[in-house]
């Protein structure tokens, strides 16, 4: 027996020699295997026959996943109760409001807490933490936000509610919402729901007693604003007293 490239050759046994597909190296036929690949959930022969140096390990990206079925029902199943633990008990104590928009119900009084109590609203309206004026966008759709409003004076009482009246028509309802920044008492500023009395002015609720007296400066910025609020919440909510 003699070699003869790769291919083995013996007088006595003698082979038929191939050319691999691949390299173009001389071997024996029997030694040249078929190369496959897959295609789908399954291996196709790709009908060329290459030697053992130049054979591919079928690529796995080309393959399919194959999803199992799903399982089985089961008769009298017990499954998770997620349907009583999202539920709310919110309170109301006036007919139910629909947002507009998703028709989703709104009650007037709702109260938020934790796990173990503690209520997070003590009351529905008032400055919500971690909020920055500058951050709200100025085109939603087709409304503009961040628009200053004409405010002479922005007042107090000594209650939590402050007064601010503009120069001329502000064109706001009821529940719409202004960012307030650059008064007198830091308490009063943030982001609040409003309370529309006169096409010139409107109130808002703090969630402390401001000292009366007028809370202007020259700083004084009033803006429009769009919060998103959570759901059953028709005004955006109090986060701490």
């Amino acid at each position: 027996m003699r070699a003869h490239g790769r291919a083995r050759v013996s007088s006595k046994n003698p082979r038929a020699f191939g050319i691999c597909d691949r390299c173009g190296m001389l071997y024996n036929h029997i030694d040249l295997r078929w190369q496959y690949d897959w295609a789908g959930a399954s291996l196709i022969n790709k009908r060329i026959l290459v030697c053992a140096h130049c054979e591919d390990t079928p690529q796995e990206q080309l393959r399919a996943i194959v999803l199992p079925a799903d399982p089985v029902p089961i008769i009298n199943p017990r499954v998770q109760d997620f349907a009583n633990d999202e539920s709310d008990y919110f309170s109301t104590n006036a007919p139910t409001v629909y947002d507009a928009t998703t028709g989703i119900p709104i009650p007037s009084t709702t109260d938020i807490t934790t796990e173990n109590g503690v209520i997070i609203t003590p009351q529905p309206i008032g400055a919500p933490l971690g909020l920055d004026q500058n951050a709200q966008m100025p085109l939603v759709n087709n409304v503009t936000w961040g628009v200053a409003l004409p405010v002479v004076s922005i007042f107090s009482i000594g209650t939590n509610t402050v007064t601010v009246t503009c120069s001329q028509s502000h064109n706001l309802l009821t529940d719409a919402q202004v960012a307030v920044q650059g008064i007198t008492d830091k308490n009063a500023s943030g982001f609040y729901s409003i309370t529309v009395t006169t096409a010139t002015a409107f109130t808002y609720t703090t969630n402390k007693v401001i000292p009366s007296g007028s809370l202007i400066t020259g700083k004084t910025l009033v803006t429009t604003v769009n919060v998103g609020l959570p759901y059953d919440y028709a005004q955006i909510p109090q986060t701490g007293v």
